[in-house]
């Protein structure tokens, strides 16, 4: 298949390392513009050195913002008014007991997983509909359906963010663009060698021998018994906002390795 998305201008969320990282490349890759994001100017400069290195002619550029506020919001929408695909891939998470959790930190996790989606994809998609196409993606997680007891709190803004991307996706229908959420598994990034980075000095096991542990002992449900690199994700995103999936829109796509224990 060969996806061509030459002339389009995409915006990445979260973009200076991980998954954020790899679609920003996946997408320049195919053609795309590419509008990296993430907080910090000095991140920001190493993501798009990167990725001008990896992809040979590309038109990058990056705006530093923290999208998990309405200003920092507004600083990426007046930076970049017009985006043809919008990847809400901005996130955060990490493992605290329910009780444990304050409110500081539930309003903090809605603001940026939810909220920052929320706010860019109504500042974009009157744009999309007026030109006739755009993608709308949402970068949801298997927690969304398996829901993770050690961070219910994480998983909770996941499963809001499969709401969200079906309701729009309703909400435009027949105006040629698609809404959708891509659900990863385990993934192998800087979060979670951080998250496991004590396994690792205990076990003296490197990252991919800690994440499949890891899935072994908190994801036994996983047909593929190993945590996904991140180009692996970026696929399915590449390919969401590809032409090639216009008839795909309100929809839930899995690259959970199997972890969602249903055929559906």
């Amino acid at each position: 298949m060969n996806i061509n998305l030459s002339g389009k201008t995409a915006l990445v969320t979260g973009s200076t390392a991980g998954i954020g990282l790899a679609i920003a490349r996946g997408l320049g890759r195919a053609g795309a513009s590419v509008i990296v994001n993430g907080r910090h100017q000095a991140a920001l400069d190493r993501a798009l050195a990167g990725l001008r290195r990896d992809v040979p002619g590309l038109v990058a550029s990056g705006v530093a913002a923290d999208v998990g506020t309405a200003e920092g919001c507004d600083i990426l929408i007046r930076a970049a008014p017009q985006v043809d695909i919008l990847v809400n891939n901005a996130g955060i998470f990490a493992m605290q007991d329910y009780f444990e959790i304050p409110d500081a930190d539930w309003e903090r996790f809605y603001a940026v997983n939810v909220l920052s989606g929320v706010r860019l994809s109504r500042a974009y998609a009157p744009g999309m509909q007026a030109r006739g196409w755009g993608r709308i993606i949402f970068i949801s997680s298997e927690s969304a359906l398996n829901l993770p007891v050690e961070m219910i709190h994480y998983g909770m803004t996941k499963t809001a963010l499969l709401g969200l991307s079906r309701g729009l996706a309703k909400r435009l229908a027949g105006t040629g663009v698609t809404v959708n959420a891509v659900l990863p598994g385990p993934t192998l990034t800087e979060g979670m060698a951080g998250m496991l980075a004590d396994d690792m000095r205990r076990d003296g096991q490197d990252l991919e021998q800690a994440a499949a542990a890891f899935v072994r002992s908190h994801r036994p449900s996983s047909i593929l018994r190993r945590a996904a690199s991140v180009d692996e994700v970026a696929n399915m995103v590449v390919y969401a906002a590809s032409p090639q999936a216009s008839a795909t829109t309100g929809a839930a796509l899995r690259v959970d390795g199997g972890v969602v224990d249903s055929i559906a």
